[in-house]
């Protein structure tokens, strides 16, 4: 399989989330393909467990030492001195940083009047997690002159903002414009060889699930990351995964109808109105 130029056996990764799910997946696969991985979480027995897990997969992939090639940095990505911290002990560790993934995120809170303090803590990790990570790791990727990727994790709740995860959907949609001019810029500077990438998972059996078993809907960690693999290989930026519920053309759909609220001004969220429900159905059926 063909790979982004990024990803190249020595180079390194640094995940963010890394403790779990998507960002877990993405630290073995990486590590089975060479790449050194750095990750972060939360400190904790979970940063340590993912980190053993890094190295088995580093060592099951032929590195003479696993355990040299892969980091655990207790990291809160909601504080920007400890992204700068990251990017210190990444390029401490290993001199380079091809692939930065901002793919931390904590769960749902409730209504845009609820939980106030919830509410701060999410933004914080969803959305300035990754400014964070963007504004600590940019400038020294393209100052290295190397092929590198930025993937920021989004979701399509960032894009149709279903009702009843307000706080989610809010920071996702910020993840969405923020990786767009994120990629824009990266696009107008000079001989640039660094790209930027919106992740934006379909349903996926992950922590943040809240069952221990995978629902059948639901794509596993591990096919979120080969996917995404295979679409950066491919230049894509938005790279908008399917699952075993969903395919592309529903997506597009819903996504369609979600703009067409603002173009012909119907109620926000009309998919889910009772005034629209009817067309909603055969504008997804034609």
């Amino acid at each position: 399989m063909q790979h982004h130029p990024a990803i190249a056996s020595g180079r390194t990764a640094v995940i963010t989330g890394g403790a779990s799910g998507i960002g877990l997946a993405a630290g073995k696969r990486l590590a089975g393909l060479g790449l050194n991985v750095v990750l972060a979480d939360l400190a904790g027995d979970r940063l340590e467990a993912a980190r053993a897990a890094v190295v088995a997969a580093a060592s099951a992939a032929g590195a003479p030492d696993g355990a040299a090639t892969v980091r655990a940095v207790p990291t809160d990505v909601g504080r920007i001195d400890d992204l700068r911290a990251l990017k210190d002990a990444a390029y401490g560790a290993f001199g380079d940083v091809a692939v930065l993934m901002n793919n931390a995120a904590v769960s749902p809170v409730g209504k845009p009047w609820d939980a106030y303090e919830d509410w701060q803590r999410l933004i914080a990790t969803n959305l300035w997690g990754v400014i964070n990570g963007v504004q600590a790791f940019a400038p020294a990727m393209l100052a290295a002159g190397k092929p590198a990727a930025i993937v920021n994790t989004g979701s399509k709740q960032g894009i149709t903002t279903p009702p009843g995860n307000a706080a989610y959907n809010t920071s996702k949609a910020g993840v969405k414009v923020f990786t767009e001019a994120t990629a824009y810029e990266l696009r107008q500077t000079p001989g640039c060889p660094v790209t930027a990438h919106l992740l934006i998972p379909g349903f996926t059996h992950t922590g943040l699930t809240g069952t221990e078993e995978k629902p059948a809907a639901a794509w596993t960690a591990e096919q979120v990351v080969d996917f995404m693999l295979a679409s950066m290989a491919s230049g894509d930026f938005y790279i908008l995964c399917p699952d075993n519920d969903v395919d592309r053309a529903t997506d597009e759909k819903r996504m369609a109808w979600a703009i067409g609220d603002v173009i012909e001004n119907r109620p926000a969220l009309s998919r889910w109105h009772p005034d629209h429900k009817e067309a909603f159905a055969r504008f997804m059926g034609s």
